[in-house]
């Protein structure tokens, strides 16, 4: 059970990675907290996105074709976009790891992470 984690109705979520599967489970799983919820198969989705401007939060995967989610933090920081950015990974490089955290990530999550643990991220994320 989840305990302590407040049910929003108007913080928008854009949860990004390429596999489906798992950005359609995250999408689901942030919306049955009364968030709003985009998804995107890439950060190149999302950049093209109208929702850019009013995300409150970004849950992102690090390894994607492409832009990775440590280079979309990046490109947001460079066009001032001011966004928290969670990202999970199943790689357990260090190097990776230290890379994502150095971006400014707001939280680092290592797949398998359990529900609690993503909307704690969240809401950590929205208090700041």
């Amino acid at each position: 059970m989840l305990q302590g984690l407040l049910v929003h109705s108007d913080p928008h979520i854009a949860v990004i990675d390429d596999d489906e599967s798992l950005r359609l489970a995250l999408r689901g799983l942030i919306r049955s907290y009364g968030f709003t919820v985009s998804d995107h198969g890439s950060a190149e989705d999302f950049l093209g996105s109208p929702y850019v401007q009013d995300t409150a939060c970004v849950v992102t995967d690090i390894q994607m074709p492409g832009m990775s989610g440590i280079d979309l933090k990046q490109h947001l920081s460079s066009i001032k976009v001011k966004v928290p950015v969670i990202m999970i990974t199943a790689r357990d490089e260090a190097q990776l790891l230290d890379r994502a955290r150095a971006s400014g990530a707001h939280c680092l999550l290592r797949k398998p992470f359990e529900a609690n643990e993503l909307l704690s991220c969240i809401e950590s994320a929205l208090d700041n």
